[in-house]
């Protein structure tokens, strides 16, 4: 055997014997970490917004185990000596899987919790309207989108105090790290920019032009080379370079209501899956090429997202329908569904959550937070699934609901109003819920709070009020585009 043959030999035994993994390293993480395998030690979360939950599920079974009660549903959390938390909205996690953070909107706040035990450790308050968390590649700090002021809240993650303020356009969306832990990407949700800052130092390095305002959600590659935003009134996806000059890369056409994106690596390749709230979809997209490889439907308005520690799932809360989609990202198709809390917003999948023990302590039963109604409504004189362009929710909170509509299909940048009707076909007089302006796509999210399930679910026909949606006309119901499908 000659000497370039028995180096190949050698080399190939070697490789028999200790395979490595070409396709390791899922975002957040480096590309250079190893991949985790799906196990019941691994944990997936939900932000749960009108339960004011968390929900934690085994990814193993994909079954749920119990939800962390932060706070109470309406009207309990109206009472000025309430304590508990308000919309609970955001999520991240620790470099070390240990620590969970959860952002609540209403209540402006910051809470800490223990992966293993599902203990609270610490609740921080912030400023107004805090939006997402998360803790820096070397876990020391923990950053939060100040999105109704113009800062990120920088948390000491030893002692859960703010520490410092970074300077940002108002409105920051979220942010997310390179992995080496060099930069933070912030985007805005009521600026047209994105901004690049030093972790060293908190100072801003770079800008990236957004196509519109709206930035809700970000995702940064395990191999450190691109940095996926969406743009949820305009229904785009943008792509740019994760190191400087931090030059634009591509513009992606994504469809209405463009919630969240997430970076997966599996032996096919490197993708990003993006949901689209408007089309109840989720858009698979290669990040080389950028060519759309997979439509899946998943069901009415998903919205977080986030990958297994070995890129073979994707998991997708679904904002109307309480539940997790499970994808299996070989096949790009959906494999599982568990039931969930009210409205998952933010979704975190933490592989090793739970080292040791069942992780049962301190669950609670899903509950009251398992309770809604769903309804469709299709566009004025069209009746089929397939001409639905928007969905209902009912989320019960006891003798009322929170009513949200995912509404598309409609002129971009009009006004419309939300409605009751006593006829189907809403002729008649209209009695107006919720005014409000489609964006540029002509999609919104619109929102309701009363005892309307029992209108629009009466046994009784003389009681019975059915859901449109209407033209606005100075401020008054006009012509009815939608209806309320049966």
């Amino acid at each position: 055997m000659n000497i370039r043959a028995s180096i190949a030999a050698t080399l190939l035994a070697g490789s028999i014997l200790a395979p490595i993994s070409v396709f390791a390293g899922q975002a957040p993480g480096a590309s250079s970490d190893p991949d985790i395998p799906v196990s019941g030690k691994d944990r997936v979360y939900a932000a749960e917004q009108f339960s004011n939950t968390v929900s934690v599920s085994d990814p193993s079974t994909n079954k749920l185990l119990g939800v962390i009660k932060l706070g109470d549903p309406q009207p309990g959390n109206l009472s000025p000596l309430y304590k508990g938390q308000v919309l609970v909205h955001g999520m991240g996690f620790s470099p070390d899987h240990k620590t969970l953070a959860v952002v609540s909107i209403g209540s402006n706040s910051v809470t800490f919790i223990d992966t293993a035990t599902n203990v609270v450790k610490h609740t921080t308050y912030v400023g107004r309207s805090p939006h997402e968390a998360f803790f820096t590649p070397d876990g020391k700090e923990v950053w939060v989108t100040v999105r109704g002021e113009d800062y990120i809240s920088v948390i000491d993650a030893s002692t859960f105090l703010e520490k410092a303020q970074i300077k940002v356009p108002s409105g920051p969306g979220m942010q997310i790290f390179s992995p080496d832990g060099k930069y933070g990407y912030i985007c805005s949700s009521f600026n047209p920019e994105t901004v690049v800052v030093s972790v060293a130092d908190h100072q801003i390095v770079g800008h990236v032009k957004q196509e519109s305002p709206f930035c809700p959600n970000i995702a940064a590659s395990a191999d450190g080379k691109q940095v996926w935003f969406t743009l949820k009134d305009v229904g785009k996806t943008q792509v740019f370079n994760a190191q400087a000059p931090f030059d634009l890369i591509k513009t992606l056409d994504t469809g209405p209501i463009t919630n969240h994106v997430n970076l997966v690596t599996n032996k096919k390749g490197n993708f990003a899956y993006v949901t689209i709230g408007g089309l109840n979809e989720v858009k698979v997209f290669r990040t080389d090429t950028f060519e759309q490889v997979a439509t899946i439907p998943v069901g009415n308005l998903p919205h977080g997202i986030w990958p297994s520690g070995d890129g073979t799932r994707v998991y997708v809360g679904l904002e109307n329908a309480d539940q997790f989609a499970v994808i299996d990202t070989l096949t790009n198709k959906v494999i599982a569904n568990i039931p969930i809390g009210q409205a998952p917003q933010a979704v975190a999948y933490v592989p090793n959550a739970v080292p040791e023990g069942d992780g049962l302590a301190n669950l609670v039963p899903l509950g009251k937070a398992g309770e809604a109604a769903h309804l469709k409504l299709a566009a004025k004189g069209h009746k089929g699934s397939k001409d639905t362009p928007s969905t209902v929710t009912l989320f019960d909170q006891g003798l009322t609901q929170v009513l949200q509509a995912s509404v598309t299909g409609l002129d971009p940048k009009k006004p419309y109003v939300l409605a009751l009707s006593g006829k189907p076909d809403g002729s008649g007089p209209l009695q107006g819920l919720s005014n409000f302006m489609t964006n540029p796509a002509g999609s919104a999210i619109v929102n309701a709070v009363g005892p309307i399930r029992q209108i629009v679910e009466s046994k009784r026909k003389d009681e019975r009020q059915y859901l449109v949606v209407a033209s606005s006309v100075d401020d008054k119901p006009g012509d009815v585009v939608q209806v309320q499908a049966e």
